[in-house]
Order: C-alpha cells, then sequence, then structure tokens
C-alpha cells in the first residue's frame, strides 16, 4: 500500500480509496452522472464522520470536564471530517464546471434547432414585408426573423386587458361623482 498523507492516516482502507477518488486527475475523466453519484458518497461519508466527531466530542466533554481537552482528545475524528470536507468540496467544484457545460451544450442546441425550425422574411408570402399600418404588437423583426406576439391574441391576455379597462372607468366614476 502506498505511504498515505499525515492527515490521511487515521482513514480506514475504503475510507482512504474514496478519498482517492477525488483526485483531479481521476475526476476528469468522470462524467456529470458519475460525479453526482461519487458526491452522494463523499456527503454521507462526511456526513458520517462529522455526526461521530460531534458526538464524541460531547460525550468527552463530560469526562474531561473541559470542551479544550475534550477537543483534543477527539483529533482523529476531526481529522477524519476534515478530509472528507475537502473531498466534497474538490467533488462539488468539479460537478459544478461539468453541469455548466452540459448546460451551455444544451442551451446551444436547443438555439440551433430554434434557428433551424424558424421562417426566415424570404419563407413568407409577401417578402417578410410589414404594411406601414401594422403595429408593433403584430409585426416585429429581430436578426432577419419575423416575431409575431401572440400573447395579445390569448384568453388571459383579453381578460387582463379589459380587467385594466374597467378599473380605470371605475376611477373615473368616483372622480366624476365627486362634487
Amino acid at each position: 500500500m502506498a505511504k498515505r498523507p499525515k492527515r490521511l492516516k487515521s482513514l480506514g482502507e475504503d475510507d482512504y480509496l474514496l478519498i482517492r477518488e477525488t483526485k483531479r486527475k481521476n475526476l476528469k475523466e468522470l462524467d456529470e452522472d458519475e460525479l453526482i453519484d461519487l458526491h452522494q458518497r463523499i456527503r454521507r461519508a462526511r456526513n458520517k464522520y462529522v455526526g461521530v466527531y460531534r458526538r464524541t466530542g460531547a460525550q468527552k466533554v463530560a469526562s474531561k470536564k473541559a470542551r479544550g481537552h475534550a477537543k483534543s482528545a477527539n483529533q482523529r475524528n476531526h481529522a477524519r471530517a476534515e478530509a472528507f470536507e475537502d473531498a466534497l468540496a474538490k467533488v462539488s467544484l468539479r460537478l459544478s464546471t461539468v453541469a455548466a457545460q452540459a448546460a451551455l451544450e444544451l442551451k446551444e442546441e436547443r438555439l440551433d434547432r430554434a434557428r433551424s425550425s424558424s421562417p426566415s422574411f424570404a419563407d413568407l408570402p409577401d417578402g417578410g414585408k410589414v404594411g406601414a399600418g401594422a403595429s408593433a404588437a403584430t409585426g416585429k423583426t429581430s436578426g432577419g426573423r419575423m416575431r409575431v406576439d401572440a400573447t395579445r391574441q390569448s384568453p388571459g391576455r383579453k381578460k387582463y386587458e379589459a380587467s385594466s379597462r374597467a378599473a380605470g372607468k371605475r376611477r373615473q366614476g368616483k372622480k366624476d361623482k365627486r362634487p
């Protein structure tokens, strides 16, 4: 077995191997799902050793009669918890990087699909020309593509606008009633 760093000497074989999986070289080879799995295993181990450290520390305070003496008697558990905390930080950082890259790739794919399926001005029957009487709500140009604001026609939008008009008429009615 290879020589362990001083801080990791308190770990058992299985825990040491789990920590070794978090080396930079090993993390670069993992995909997002494998990183998520490793992250969960590291987090479980970290939570285990943090709990052991706290419980043991609480028990030792009663027997040592001071928190300072109890802490020095609980250094091994503290080292274990700290080792897994560092490992969790490494895996979390790598996972966030990989997830951000995957999100950018998905976004690019969606944008490419949208660009390829959207009609351009040349594809429209009238050549994409918007008449002089057209409002900004019915036809907008954006980067060579025509956008149509369909929200103006939705039932929810009609209800919202009718409600706004009614509220304005109620306000005006109140003002008209004033002496």
